[in-house]
């Protein structure tokens, strides 16, 4: 089963953990099949939100919300169940110095294509944008 590691902490404390404890760690777990995916974010300084309400873009700097503990980075594993994701994500270094949610991935495709298979299709259409939207 796969889940979503989603590394929160304090970006203040990010000097305590060194790239290479997290890069390490990020080796084993590629090592033993269990990351799928990962990557580190940049500072939520950097973050913009999207929004679409209505067909009307709307485009906000800054992270959609004000917390103590910011997101820092993921991790996409694989694991046989909740325990076992749980033992992974408790090895991830920022674990030490803020905290890691663990979330079964949701099968949307699956879920879809099986829809599919059985008659009920859905069609989406996008919104479109003018070509000079931030």
């Amino acid at each position: 089963m796969k889940y979503l590691c989603l590394v929160y902490l304090n970006e203040e404390r990010l000097d305590e953990l060194p790239d290479e404890d997290c890069v390490g760690y990020d080796t084993e777990i590629r090592g033993s099949g269990h990351c799928l995916a990962s990557e580190a974010l940049e500072p939520v300084r950097t973050a913009i939100t999207v929004r679409v309400r209505n067909g009307k873009l709307s485009v906000t700097d800054g992270p959609f919300a004000e917390t103590k503990e910011q997101l820092a980075g993921f991790y996409m594993i694989e694991a046989r169940d909740l325990n076992e994701a749980i033992r992974v994500a408790s090895g991830i270094p920022p674990a030490r110095v803020g905290c890691i949610e663990v979330r079964p991935i949701r099968p949307i495709r699956e879920t879809v294509a099986a829809r599919s298979g059985a008659g009920k299709t859905r069609s989406v259409v996008a919104p479109s944008f003018p070509e000079d939207a931030p």
